[in-house]
């Protein structure tokens, strides 16, 4: 899957605050894409799509509320920021409680705003990276014999090599060999290695 690279995508209905948000966000260097609609970015989205959402509470059609459930169902983990109105903050502190990111209370801060935006997009990076680093042990894992396999499981309980022979019952070289395999597929050195890897998982 091909992955679009990362900027904010801000849906907000009213012009003005797209073209002001719009500006604020470019003028720090950070890439941002509006839309008038939740409807719109909604027709535009994809699970490829990186970075975050800053999204508008109370819009016509579709509302952030709504959209932010809309993506969930659908597996996204874009980080969101609600833009709130002083009559939101409520339908905002729920929203949090589902896991957006934040919400922030219009008229904001503008070098707050972009700086929690620039975490958001941080954390969409750092998300990324776990599950990329995931996805490789596994790949790594999957490569495994099922005799490497069961060595591995009594190297991370610690098994010295001529306890892992005998109870698989083959002899402390071919031992050596299937924990040399292990290791080079793995792509570590130690034991402990190892078991620092596998918690990526």
């Amino acid at each position: 899957m091909t992955t679009v690279p990362s900027c904010v995508y801000l849906v907000d209905d009213d012009e003005a605050i797209r073209d002001s948000l719009g500006w604020l966000l470019q003028s720090r260097g950070v890439a941002c894409r509006p839309y008038a609609a939740a409807e719109d970015f909604l027709a535009a989205w994809s699970l490829s799509i990186t970075g975050c959402l800053l999204l508008d509470i109370r819009m016509d059609g579709m509302s952030g509320p709504e959209l932010f459930d809309e993506l969930r169902q659908r597996g996204s983990r874009l980080p969101v920021i609600f833009l709130t109105g002083h009559g939101d903050v409520a339908m905002a502190v729920s929203a949090l409680k589902k896991g957006a990111f934040d919400f922030v209370e219009k008229p904001c801060n503008e070098n707050e705003l972009v700086n929690r935006v620039i975490e958001a997009l941080q954390l969409d990076e750092n998300q990324r990276a776990t599950a990329l680093s995931a996805e490789s042990v596994n790949a790594r894992l999957a490569a495994l014999s099922s005799r490497e396999r069961q060595v591995m499981e009594l190297v991370l309980a610690g098994k010295l090599n001529k306890i892992i022979a005998d109870t698989l019952q083959i002899s402390m070289r071919t031992v050596e060999v299937h924990r040399s395999n292990l290791f080079e597929k793995m792509g570590v050195k130690t034991a402990v290695d190892l078991a620092q890897l596998l918690r990526k998982r």
